[in-house]
């Protein structure tokens, strides 16, 4: 009978860990776990205090936060561990861990190169397909041409991106005079669309689309008013690229045979965090948990700012960055979420197809 009862708690526990095989993860800060640790020349970096304070072990590890991301989450939803980033996978030459998941998420990345090709500060989204191209490549030697299409097509395929396209926009006023914030926002969907075309024709059948938040009620934004309101003009394009966002994805959905995805509203999701904070445990909706000056939005959490201890009542962790309580709310929506926030279905469903 206790032999049965082990083989039958096994069985469920092993079923609920293999809900999918791996995930790829593409985007930015809020999902890095630590590609930036090894760009050399790179000052986009958080290994180093007060980042990672809630993080096992209290250590900083390249994420942009005081613990654990929406990264982290998602892999634990799923059962799987997170996945590592890409270039550790490559430093150390483990590409037999591409099988379980690579992360090449970067702080700094956006849709367009930016300055990266010449600053190299970070892996902008271009890069981080041409490094997926290569795991692909190695997928197909390891597994075969069969073997690596049905793994991947039971894969999740993450990106986050589109906010630094954004701040760059806003705070470029060269950038401002050339090209009009339509044309700015029409070009980054269209750009993305074909990045997406593209992990299409790598394999990827199962899309995990974030949209972008409301990125003008950060404290960096919000600490450039004297009022300490939210920088709508950004917060107004951000809706309009996400609804561009939204098309897009609808037609590629059209267009291509087997493209699955769930999109995920961060933006309507975070305004309720925002305007309704004592419903999610919040009580500091402005100021950031770690940094100087006004609303701790003036300088990046480094080791000589000063940080909060209630750290699970802040939104924002810097002057730019969600808490890990933030991180682990916004995951809950992705994964579980109705679908007036995460659609045509939310992950669980995705997985389930």
């Amino acid at each position: 009978m206790g032999f049965f009862f082990f083989i039958i708690v096994f069985l469920f526990h092993y079923s609920k860990a293999q809900t999918v095989p791996a995930t790829y993860v593409f985007g930015d800060s809020l999902v890095d776990v630590g590609n930036n640790n090894y760009l050399r020349l790179s000052l986009a970096k958080a290994n180093f205090p007060h980042n990672g304070i809630d993080f096992p072990g209290q250590k900083a590890t390249g994420r942009f936060g005081n613990g654990r991301n929406a990264a982290d989450f998602l892999a634990e939803k799923v059962g799987s561990p997170t996945s590592p980033p890409y270039l550790s996978l490559v430093s150390n030459k483990n590409s037999e861990a591409f099988q379980n998941g690579v992360s090449f998420a970067s702080g700094g990345a956006g849709i367009f190169n930016g300055t990266d090709e010449v600053y190299h500060q970070s892996i902008p989204l271009t890069r981080q397909l041409e490094y997926y191209s290569l795991v692909h490549k190695t997928l197909v030697q390891q597994l075969g041409g069969p073997g690596a299409e049905k793994h991947l097509s039971k894969s999740l395929f993450a990106i986050v991106i589109g906010s630094n396209d954004l701040f760059g926009y806003f705070r470029s006023t060269k950038l401002r005079s050339k090209i009009t914030p339509e044309e700015y926002v029409n070009k980054m969907i269209v750009t993305l669309k074909d990045q997406l075309r593209s992990l299409h024709a790598y394999g990827a059948r199962k899309f995990v689309v974030i949209g972008v938040g409301s990125i003008g009620c950060c404290p960096a934004e919000r600490g450039k008013s004297l009022s300490e309101d939210c920088f709508q003009e950004m917060n107004d394009w951000a809706i309009k690229y996400n609804d561009g966002l939204k098309s897009t994805l609808q037609e590629l959905n059209s267009e291509l045979q087997n493209f699955n995805y769930s999109y995920f509203e961060t933006y309507t999701v975070l305004q309720k965090l925002v305007q309704q904070p004592a419903s999610y445990g919040f009580v500091e909706v402005k100021a950031a948990c770690c940094g100087l000056g006004k609303l701790k939005s003036e300088a990046p959490c480094l080791p000589v700012s000063s940080y909060c201890s209630n750290r699970k009542e802040h939104i924002f962790w810097d002057l730019y960055h969600p808490t890990e309580a933030t991180h682990s709310i916004l995951t809950d929506y992705i994964f579980n979420g109705p679908p007036e926030y995460t659609f045509p279905l939310n992950v669980k469903q995705l997985i389930a197809l």
